[in-house]
């Protein structure tokens, strides 16, 4: 554990913002997972799911947890199983 007070402080930062992007990109892979299901099954609510997942994609590439081309790939995969 760091001395300095503003050592400390970044240590309560770095804690938090990690807390946060770690349920972030959680979510975003639970709805990828939800509506990839959906598609395969063609289940009646799978645009929805679709268009949450997108969301989520760019939610995530957004603050930068993950590359906007990874975000554009997942996107473009996801909905062409919905066509």
């Amino acid at each position: 554990m760091p001395n300095i007070k503003g050592a400390i402080k970044r240590v309560k930062q770095s804690a938090a913002a990690n807390e946060q992007n770690s349920n972030v990109k959680a979510s975003m892979r639970t709805a990828i997972r939800k509506a990839d299901a959906a598609l395969m099954n063609k289940e009646e609510n799978a645009e929805e799911l679709l268009r949450d997942a997108v969301k989520q994609l760019d939610t995530a590439a957004r603050k930068g947890l993950i590359p906007r081309n990874t975000a554009a790939r997942q996107k473009s995969r996801l909905t062409k199983k919905a066509q």
